[in-house]
């Protein structure tokens, strides 16, 4: 696709991991430990990096040395499925188009690495995250709905031969020839290749990147035995064989109401299942060639809803993100809020730029023109009056 590449690129491989809801920065990457009014009970500790976190992330806080986090995120967009997308696709819905998700991004432009293999797969997600907009289905994401369950209704029925699979495919390819022939389009070009691709699938080993239960039970309790921390095993997994892009969502950050406690349960899963996908990356010596993100739509108000049961609600000014592992400095943070938390006071990071960055970190450059099929241009870093930059000195 003539796709230009950017000196210096690690990464390989991504793992998003989406924090769906809207992230607490104050009670997560971003506390304040002077201003307790806005911190309320949440302590800060140390970590193996110069920065603190919050009391919720203990076993992160060992892991601070391997990632940088990123205390100046800001957005415009304040409701969650417009902040969702824009989180995804650089870019703010529009009626006329939907626009590629960042994986299809990936994928399209780095190509398929294990082209047995997926090259974009989801878990614990919407449909609607995986969508590859007008790219086309051969760049779309493959949804996972448990991943524990792997990839369901993938091999072949154990009362069927591969003598007898073969022939069923032999008289379905018969049968469907006439019509393809007929009605040479794009949709069913791409239904062809796609079927073809499930099948070469099926019969592969490379299917066993999708069983975690092939991992020892000591591996699966370290990343946690819920649907956060299973999908973390399953994404490392996946990139371990090759898949480009992975993405593991982990919602219920809104917390309008009850923050603290809330925040707390969310927080315990993620600090489990992080902290072992990244030593667990860095132990197989895959971290360096893997882009581990944290990324949320918005954070949340330094304003603690008293009568909410101490609730935080929508804000996206300010939040944080993490990044940690494809060529990424360790041990650093990037960017600062006020010290209440509600504005970036330091070094302004967008999500055109967050975006940028993980292209940077592939290689891929986020201001290559790709046009839509009616002749529109997009880029991965966003349009051009909003085009992000790769905030390049977080790298090593």
């Amino acid at each position: 696709f003539g796709q230009k590449h950017v000196g210096g690129a690690k990464a390989e491989h991504v793992i998003f991991l989406n924090m769906g809801g809207g992230m607490s920065h104050l009670d997560t990457f971003d506390t304040k430990p002077r201003n307790k009014e806005v911190q309320g009970p949440v302590e800060s500790i140390d970590t193996s990096g110069d920065f603190q976190i919050s009391q919720y992330l203990p076993e992160t806080a060992k892991i601070g040395n391997k990632m940088c986090v990123i205390n100046s995120m800001t957005s415009k967009q304040g409701a969650h499925s417009q902040g969702q997308y824009l989180l995804h696709r650089s870019y703010s819905p529009r009626g006329t188009i939907v626009h590629p998700a960042i994986g299809a991004w990936v994928v399209r432009q780095k190509g398929r690495k294990n082209t047995t293999l997926p090259g974009f797969v989801t878990a614990n997600t919407s449909p609607a995250v995986s969508s590859p907009g007008f790219f086309g289905a051969e760049f779309g994401g493959v949804p996972l709905g448990r991943p524990d369950e792997g990839l369901k209704n993938s091999s072949r029925a154990g009362s069927v031969s591969e003598e007898d699979f073969k022939k069923r495919l032999a008289i379905a390819d018969a049968l469907n020839k006439t019509f393809e022939e007929s009605y040479q389009t794009p949709a069913v070009k791409a239904y062809d290749s796609l079927y073809e691709e499930a099948v070469k699938l099926m019969q592969s080993k490379d299917l066993e990147a999708f069983d975690i239960n092939k991992e020892p039970a000591s591996v699966q309790n370290a990343y946690g035995k819920d649907r956060f921390g299973q999908g973390c095993l399953l994404a490392r997994r996946l990139v371990e064989s090759g898949v480009r892009f992975v993405e593991v969502s982990h919602g219920g950050w809104d917390t309008h109401y009850d923050n603290f406690t809330n925040v707390e349960n969310r927080a315990k899963t993620l600090d489990k299942a992080f902290s072992t996908l990244v030593t667990d990356l860095d132990k197989r010596g895959l971290l360096e060639s893997t882009l581990v993100v944290i990324a949320t739509e918005f954070g949340r108000t330094p304003r603690i809803v008293e009568e909410h049961n101490s609730g935080r609600d929508h804000h996206p000014a300010c939040f944080s993100a993490v990044m940690a592992g494809g060529g990424i400095a360790g041990g650093q943070k990037y960017g600062e809020s006020d010290k209440g938390g509600a504005r970036v006071a330091k070094d302004p990071v967008s999500i055109q730029d967050f975006n940028a960055t993980i292209g940077h970190a592939l290689g891929i450059d986020h201001a290559q023109v790709v046009s839509s099929p009616s002749g529109r241009p997009f880029r991965l870093g966003g349009a051009e009056a909003e085009l992000g930059n790769p905030i390049t000195s977080i790298f090593g």
